[in-house]
C-alpha cells in the first residue's frame, strides 16, 4: 500500500511593517499536525527578542522545558510558557533573521497538545543562541489560532511566518519530499 502522507502550506504571513505579533486564524481542522516556520528580527535594542506561541487567544495553560546554548555556555531551563526562544534583536548582524520550526502533532485532537521547537539565532560574533524546547498546552480544544507574539517591542517588516497542515500516510507514518 503507498504512503499518502502530505505536507500542504496553509498560508505564509510577512510583515509589511513593525508589529507585535503574527497571527493565523481559522486553521483549518482536517490535517494530522502542524508545523510552524518562523523568521523574524526584532525592533529591541538587544542582540534579541524573547517570543511566545499562544493558542486560540488562551494565555494559560502552557509550560515548556528547553535547553540552551550562547557560544560560550549552556543552561536548561523552564517556563510557564511555550517559548518560541531567541530571535534576532536589532544589535545583532544586520540583516539577519532567526530560524524557528515548531511542530504541533494531533493539533485538532481532544487530547493536551505538546509542542517541540527547534530555533536558532543568527550573529556573526561570539554570542549567538541556538535552542530546543518540548512544551505542553494542558488544553483538550482543538488549536483554531496561533500566535507568535513578542514579549516587548515589535518583529521588523519582512519578518515571516508560514503554516503548514500535515498529513499522515496510510501507514501513520509522515513523510516529505
Amino acid at each position: 500500500m503507498a504512503n499518502t502522507s502530505a505536507m500542504t502550506l496553509i498560508e505564509t504571513k510577512t510583515l509589511g511593517t513593525a508589529q507585535a505579533s503574527i497571527e493565523f486564524t481559522s486553521i483549518p481542522q482536517d490535517f494530522t499536525d502542524l508545523l510552524v516556520l518562523v523568521s523574524l528580527r526584532g525592533t529591541t535594542t538587544e542582540i534579541y527578542i524573547l517570543t511566545d506561541i499562544f493558542f486560540n487567544g488562551s494565555t494559560t495553560g502552557f509550560s515548556s522545558r528547553g535547553l540552551e546554548g550562547n557560544g560560550s555556555s549552556a543552561v536548561s531551563y523552564t517556563n510557564s510558557t511555550i517559548y518560541t526562544n531567541a530571535g534576532n534583536g536589532a544589535t545583532s548582524t544586520a540583516n539577519t533573521f532567526s530560524s524557528h520550526s515548531i511542530y504541533i502533532p494531533n493539533y485538532a485532537g481532544s487530547t493536551n497538545k505538546s509542542v517541540s521547537v527547534d530555533a536558532v539565532l543568527e550573529n556573526n560574533a561570539t554570542t549567538a543562541y541556538s535552542s530546543i524546547q518540548a512544551g505542553l498546552w494542558a488544553n483538550t480544544a482543538a488549536i483554531t489560532s496561533i500566535q507568535i507574539k513578542a514579549r516587548a517591542n515589535s518583529f521588523v517588516a519582512d519578518s515571516a511566518v508560514s503554516l503548514y497542515g500535515i498529513t499522515k500516510g496510510t501507514d501513520g507514518i509522515v513523510t516529505t519530499s
